[in-house]
């Protein structure tokens, strides 16, 4: 007899994904294929997703998959999981026309444009985020550049989307991914076309909603070839990664989660519909009707521990693969030889969300004394890193807090998942610097168990979710005390920072769209959306 699995297909920024979990939501086997995604010639910033390459290496991760799970197991359904804001575009026939990935940021003239119109604050008030790496711009920079494309576009769909029409030849959407084009109205969780009037698209080009875990096809004789997947299997709506990792391990409303990966999401799970009236946040649709999420970004937080391991640690990387164990683990070992304020050193890397006008510094190190390497050694600035991005994490639960009444300021706890809560020393940081108890629930893989327990609940199965903390730690006043001085020094160097890109120093990232200077005033308030 065969045991039935589910598999997940993940279109992450990196790689493409595929892992099989059994019916105790076991990962069975995984497979993936890496990609990257070409620049555009002649528009800075831009980025394009290569659907012929991309359809290549999920098909060859599914069957690496299919391969190994052999006559032992049996794909009962898949569901697929994505990057957010990227979308695709068909003609007629189908055939991809135009498509990108979330990091493409050519529509910056565009984005200034709807920043003058209005129209992006209508965004906002009607779909919940800003302009900056969304579908309204990079549409008004199809209409500009490529207005072929636009003409002969027939549907669109993100980037989940595109990973279940190739498998069914069907073209539908869901709220989670759907709803980060912002080209949707929240409050009734689908399209806006008033949006897509004001931003230059046919209505009818946008697909079918359908809520996350319905059934929305089967798997094509044509799909089955590619992927070894047996034609007729179910294929069911997944979602966005973030709101997948929720899922994952059961967020509810109220207690917020910090989901720490390549970026850091510090996120609240609310049941009416919450936008920010100073436009710090943004707010997304969540896994189920009537559910919402409200998010702050902290850019590229595990990145930049990659970036430093790789730069600047082989050392631990050779040792770790010697040992068998993480390069990561070695590094938080020298970080913890010092106490909070990494010894005077100070990483300004990414900011406080601030939707309509992020304005980020160059990345730099600053406040580590050369005559002391003792003190501000490598530990030091692996300490440094994870202090930032925990400091930026203070600010997105206080916002939280504020628009959401309650929060983390209510529990007095917040969930720490996700790659970057495998560490040791990162939610002990987290807890000084916040002062709540931390719920460690380490989910490395925990968008695609999310989108697994969808392919599940799609044929009447259940998945138990990934809910229960490994640790907690619990906050420590005094320490709380050390990091809110900390914490005031970082937000004082970072604002004097800012002044280095008048310099010609590339910051970090300015987003499209983020036309106030540094230091503006906030935007007048929009109204709060209700409930459905």
């Amino acid at each position: 007899m065969t045991a039935p699995v589910y598999l997940a297909i993940d279109a992450g920024t990196g790689s493409a994904r595929a892992l099989a979990f059994d019916a105790d939501g076991t990962l069975v086997t995984h497979a993936h294929r890496e990609w990257s995604h070409a620049p555009v010639d002649g528009h800075p910033g831009g980025t394009v997703f290569d659907t012929a390459a991309g359809w290549s290496a999920v098909a060859g991760a599914v069957r690496d998959v299919t391969e190994e799970l052999g006559d032992a197991y049996a794909v009962a359904s898949v569901a697929a999981s994505s990057m957010r804001e990227g979308f695709v575009l068909y003609d007629a026939e189908g055939d991809e026309l135009w498509a990108c990935p979330n990091t493409d940021g050519r529509a910056r003239r565009e984005a200034d444009e709807l920043l003058a119109d209005g129209t992006a604050d209508d965004i906002y008030r009607i779909a919940g985020d800003w302009v900056s790496i969304t579908a309204p711009a990079r549409i008004r920079w199809i209409a500009r550049h490529q207005p072929d494309v636009l003409r002969r576009a027939r549907h669109l769909g993100m980037l989940s989307d595109w990973v279940a029409t190739r498998l069914t030849g069907r073209f539908t959407t869901e709220p989670t991914c759907g709803s980060s084009s912002a080209l949707f109205d929240l409050s009734a969780r689908t399209w806006s076309h008033e949006l897509a009037e004001r931003v230059g698209i046919d209505a009818g080009i946008l697909p079918d909603v359908v809520e996350c875990g319905t059934r929305i096809g089967s798997v094509t004789a044509e799909a089955s070839a590619a992927t070894g997947l047996p034609v007729g299997t179910p294929v069911i709506a997944g979602g966005a990664d973030t709101q997948l990792a929720l899922h994952a391990i059961d967020a509810r409303a109220g207690r917020p989660t910090i989901v720490g990966g390549t970026f850091w999401q510090t996120t609240s799970v609310s049941d009416r519909l919450i936008i920010d009236p100073e436009r710090r946040l943004r707010t997304l649709c969540h896994v189920g009707e009537g559910t919402w999420m409200v998010e702050g970004i902290g850019f590229l937080s595990g990145l930049a521990m990659r970036w430093f391991r790789d730069a600047f640690c082989p050392d631990a990387v050779a040792t770790a693969e010697q040992e068998g164990t993480s390069a990561f683990d070695i590094m938080e070992g020298w970080a913890a030889e010092l106490g909070p304020g990494s010894g005077g050193v100070l990483a300004l890397l990414a900011d406080t969300m601030q939707a309509d006008a992020w304005h980020h510094t160059a990345p730099t190190f600053t406040g580590f004394d050369i005559s002391d390497q003792g003190c501000t050694g490598r530990g030091a600035f692996v300490r440094a890193i994870e202090e930032a991005a925990a400091y930026v994490a203070r600010d997105h639960l206080r916002i939280l807090a504020e628009i959401t009444a309650g929060g983390a300021t209510a529990t007095g706890e917040v969930t720490f998942t996700g790659g970057s809560s495998a560490g040791r020393l990162w939610p002990e940081i987290i807890a000084g610097v916040t002062g709540l108890d931390v719920q460690v629930t380490p989910a490395p893989e925990a968008t695609s168990y999310g989108a697994a327990r969808l392919a599940a609940s799609g044929v009447g199965a259940f998945l138990e979710p990934m809910c229960e903390p490994d640790r907690t730690i619990t906050a420590d006043p005094d320490v709380r005390a050390q990091y809110d001085a900390c914490a005031a020094t970082w937000h004082r160097a970072y604002d004097a920072s800012r002044g280095i890109v008048s310099a010609g120093v590339a910051p970090l990232f300015v987003p499209p769209g983020a036309a106030r200077a540094a230091g503006a005033e906030r935007p007048a308030s929009t109204t709060v959306g209700a409930s459905r």
